[in-house]
């Protein structure tokens, strides 16, 4: 159990985030759907089903990857489903039997590459925190694995890369946290998929399985704010995977597209019945 100086430490890192966030403008719902869209998302998930795509999730141990995972399945949207990770999860759900899982090593990815291979949509939901794993091993994982799985993905036939970044993202920004995730969004444009999607939330609320120091406090920060302005740095997990989904069902003439904060609560919410 981390100390008194531990916790303190990283209760003031979540809340410097947090006021970092807040300063930061977010545009709006620009990337929202209008009513039409929302009225004819049942029919673009039902099209979107009968094309059979394959679709692989690379951080599905996570609470955004897990929660992704689920909702894929819930919705039925592709004909198989993969998991790229460093180990082999356990599911005991009969919804789970049929997933795929493919084991890698992050430091030697090039040996791998055929499990990037044959995927018609990609989602990343790989990262880690600089308390848990150093500044160097944050850096690692959030921008150079990811970086390199996207890579991979792009050589392997993937068309629709989706990855979860942060609300403030910025390369060019002084914080480790947003630096690193806006270098990886800029690096992954570069690799030209056919349509690349970033989501930047805010601060996500979920109960996590993995406890860390002071995320319950961002979350009583935010908590007592005004729903109006809370919705703006902050969202619930399940809504922006959702949001995520009913963003790659509908068709796009954009081969990047970037949804804010308050686009995914727009897009999250927009969904009716999720399942099939």
């Amino acid at each position: 159990m981390a100390g008194p100086a531990a916790l303190s430490a990283a209760a003031a890192a979540a809340l410097v985030t947090a006021l970092l966030l807040l300063r930061r403008e977010d545009p709006g719902p620009g990337a929202g759907p209008s009513m039409a869209e929302t009225e004819a998302l049942s029919k673009l998930r039902e099209d979107f089903r009968m094309q059979n795509k394959s679709v692989f999730i690379l951080g599905a141990s996570g609470e955004t990857g897990r929660a992704l995972l689920k909702e894929i399945l819930e919705q039925g949207l592709f004909s198989k489903v993969t998991l790229i990770g460093r180990r082999k999860l356990t599911f005991n759900e009969e919804a789970y039997k049929n997933v795929n899982q493919e084991v890698v090593d992050f430091e030697k990815l090039e040996d791998y590459a055929s499990a990037f291979q044959g995927h018609d949509v990609g989602f990343c939901c790989l990262g880690t925190t600089r308390a848990k794993a150093g500044a160097e091993g944050f850096v690692r994982v959030d921008r150079d694995y990811v970086l390199k799985s996207a890579e991979l993905a792009k050589a392997g036939g993937c068309k629709h890369f989706n990855l979860v970044s942060s609300k403030g993202a910025d390369k060019s920004s002084n914080f480790l946290y947003l630096q690193v995730k806006g270098e990886v969004e800029a690096k992954v444009e570069e690799l030209k998929f056919d349509r690349y999607s970033v989501f930047r939330p805010g601060v996500l609320l979920c109960d996590r399985q993995e406890s860390r120091p002071g995320e319950w406090l961002v979350r009583k920060f935010f908590g007592s704010l005004p729903e109006s302005w809370a919705s703006g740095q902050s969202v619930p997990l399940v809504t922006v995977v959702r949001a995520m989904l009913n963003n790659v069902v509908r068709p796009s003439d954009k081969q990047m597209e970037l949804l804010e904060n308050k686009a995914i609560h727009d897009l999250g919410k927009a969904h009716g019945s999720l399942k099939p």
